[in-house]
């Protein structure tokens, strides 16, 4: 199974990106995507796959971590 997470662009260099997952800073890959600093994207195995809206990418955050909380009884 593959899970794609979604992350807040921070910073931009080129073809990577610091992006900040819940705190947590990574820089990906950007080159399949071209998003702005502000943008929210689509991260699997370190390749942003695509740009978010805000609304979306808070939904799929908010699952997350509902499904952190049923899986850590």
């Amino acid at each position: 199974m593959c899970v794609s997470v979604p992350g807040k662009v921070i910073e931009i260099n080129v073809n990577s990106a610091v992006v900040d997952f819940g705190g947590s800073k990574i820089t990906i890959d950007v080159t399949l995507i071209k998003p702005k600093v502000g943008q929210y994207v689509l991260v699997h195995a370190g390749c942003a796959l695509e740009i978010l809206s805000e609304d979306k990418a808070e939904e799929i955050i908010t699952l997350f971590k509902e499904l952190e909380e049923i899986t850590s009884v």
